[in-house]
């Protein structure tokens, strides 16, 4: 799950964000001059359940447009009926994921063998879909497979992490488990749906992503990380740079101090405490965010020209 902040920054000269344009060198210097210490992560660490909520009376929402208003068209690739029956399915099979997510972990865990973590993302979503290598997951499935198949030692695992609102439309299971048997390796390559990241995290040796948001708790932990997409994390001091293969077969640590000065400089440019979904996020959020609105220059000018007061970056929500 995402950290408990929204991001608020302008655009930067090329369309996306400043973060991709400035090095982890010129982030040193201008904190250097701010002199401010980093501030902690915050107590909470996202609103998924008012997440999923809001998003289930948005498809009650569309689907009573739809019988009213008979051309409305909705902007997602299929109709929200068809979605509407993805997530009901899930919801009734709820049990049978949970049951078999925790037998996965669990068999992975007590192999006490090195796994390799991939975090899948929604085939749907803009970030992979705008901001991505891929034509399709299954492509970048097919990637992670060989590349393991041929680069990793042949006592080490692979573990695909389905994104926590993957709604069963695709067939990633299946893809899997062909593409594993295709590549030699079936009885090497695990699926998990859904559930908690940080439990694997902890004990796994790498992680690979197209651009997922939650290569930042990879980096967080210290591990290795591929990134394949566009992304505002992606500098060469802490994402690597090797090939998949040489990735699986010897990863190359991250510099923990370029990572470090890169979180600081995101929490005081972009970042602000808070969630659109619940309540208590949206009141966290309103206290702070009007001031930077009304302010003259942004938070990335006001930092570079040493004129920067540190932002309030709430231990707790109320």
């Amino acid at each position: 799950m995402r950290p408990y902040w929204v991001t608020y920054e302008r655009k930067g000269t090329n369309g996306h964000s400043p973060l991709m344009d400035i090095s982890v060198q010129e982030m040193a210097r201008q904190l250097d001059r701010a002199a401010n210490r980093p501030p902690p992560p915050p107590a909470l660490w996202g609103d998924m359940r008012q997440h999923i909520f809001y998003s289930a009376l948005y498809h009650f929402c569309v689907l009573a447009l739809n019988r009213r208003y008979r051309n409305f068209h909705p902007h997602r690739g299929i109709g929200v009926a068809q979605e509407f029956r993805h997530y009901l399915r899930r919801l009734v099979l709820m049990p049978v994921h949970t049951a078999r997510r925790f037998l996965t972990t669990r068999t992975v865990l007590r192999q006490a063998l090195p796994y390799h973590l991939v975090l899948l993302q929604l085939e749907h979503d803009a970030n992979f879909l705008s901001h991505s290598p891929f034509g399709t997951v299954s492509d970048f499935i097919e990637v992670c497979v060989r590349s393991f198949a041929r680069g990793a030692p042949a006592h080490h695992r692979l573990v695909f992490k389905a994104h926590p609102l993957e709604d069963g439309r695709g067939t990633q299971r299946r893809e899997i488990r062909r593409l594993a048997k295709k590549h030699g390796v079936s009885d090497r390559v695990f699926y998990v749906l859904g559930g908690k990241l940080a439990l694997l995290l902890d004990t796994a040796q790498t992680a690979t992503t197209v651009n997922s948001t939650a290569a930042q708790q990879v980096l967080w932990r210290g591990l290795p990380l591929k990134a394949f997409g566009q992304a505002v994390y992606d500098k060469p001091e802490f994402v690597s740079t090797q090939s998949l293969e040489s990735f699986f077969a010897s990863p190359e640590a991250p510099d923990m101090e370029a990572y470090f000065t890169y979180r600081h400089f995101l929490l005081e440019t972009s970042q602000v405490t808070g969630g659109f979904y619940s309540r208590a996020g949206r009141e966290t959020l309103l206290r702070q965010v009007t001031e930077l609105l009304l302010k003259e220059n942004d938070r990335y000018e006001t930092l570079a020209k040493a004129e920067f007061t540190r932002g309030q970056h709430l231990a707790t929500v109320t």
